[in-house]
């Protein structure tokens, strides 16, 4: 995770900052779209001083990527304020759009402040069984893709990967953290909460309709991606992420979540929409 936030500057140079990227090794070769938002967030920022950080982006999943390629990124620099920067980041593949964003940077400011409170009766992530023992019965390949993602998770109530357990319900929650230790630079762990934010947010949808990862001839995509950086945390220590599902029609839904760091302050707000389709009954 770390080597692919790491971005190179190119020699390239047009209107735009042209940097360059790779891609974390994935089964089915598909780029995961929180790498490409979070490495976004990076180009944008080399072309920002450092004091200057994110606090919010939006962004659009275009086309697949192929995480066998490499990913160039342009950013372009709309906008310099005395407080605000806007950045315009595109990822291409072989000359072509995959994300496009448009983020927002801010001088930290004093001002007004308050928060909506962390949900009470969550589990303690100790509490929770290791995420290596919900993985009996997946296929090799699916296993290897979550042994080798750089996060811990835990669910609340239990994943979805197989069976959704109790009743249907538009919310969960997630307990998460890197696997190891993080450098203590504050611009590794924001870039790092976006690489993180695109995890299960998904489920919501699915699991109030009961349906699995596994239900044979499920599509899902992403279709954008909103993200709000409220207060720092790292994101080496566990953290929560609480996700609901406030709509789904038309072949889409939508998720909302809220991360917490383990003492309650409120770190990010996120949102997506999704393309979800289920096959019915007879397949189609």
């Amino acid at each position: 995770m770390l080597a692919v936030l790491d971005l190179a500057a190119s020699d390239a140079r047009t209107s735009e900052d042209i940097f360059t990227g790779v891609s974390q090794a994935m089964p089915l070769g598909r780029v995961y779209g929180g790498q490409v938002l979070a490495q976004s967030i990076v180009a944008a920022s080399r072309t920002l001083p450092a004091d200057r950080v994110p606090h919010s982006m939006h962004g659009y999943f275009l086309r697949p990527g192929d995480a066998a390629k490499g990913i160039t990124f342009s950013v372009d620099r709309i906008h310099d304020g005395r407080s605000f920067s806007t950045r315009r980041t595109q990822a291409f593949q072989e000359g072509v759009p995959i994300f496009s964003m448009i983020a927002s940077f801010q001088d930290e400011d004093p001002g007004i402040e308050h928060q909506a409170a962390m949900p009470d009766g969550i589990p303690d992530p100790e509490t929770l069984p290791d995420f290596e023992a919900r993985l009996e019965g997946l296929h090799p390949m699916t296993k290897r893709m979550f042994l080798e993602r750089p996060v811990d998770l835990r669910h609340v109530p239990s994943p979805i990967y197989l069976s959704v357990d109790g009743a249907a319900q538009p919310h969960q929650a997630v307990w998460m953290r890197t696997r190891r230790e993080l450098p203590d630079d504050p611009a590794v762990h924001r870039a790092a909460l976006a690489y993180l934010s695109d995890l299960t947010i998904q489920e919501s949808i699915l699991r109030a309709h009961g349906i699995a990862w596994a239900r044979p001839g499920l599509k899902v995509a992403s279709l954008d991606h909103a993200m709000w950086w409220h207060r720092f945390g790292r994101v080496d220590e566990w953290f929560l992420y609480v996700q609901e599902s406030p709509s789904a029609r038309g072949g889409r839904g939508l998720a909302t979540g809220r991360i917490y760091s383990r003492d309650g302050l409120l770190l990010a707000s996120v949102a997506q929409e999704i393309m979800v389709r289920v096959p019915d009954e007879s397949g189609r």
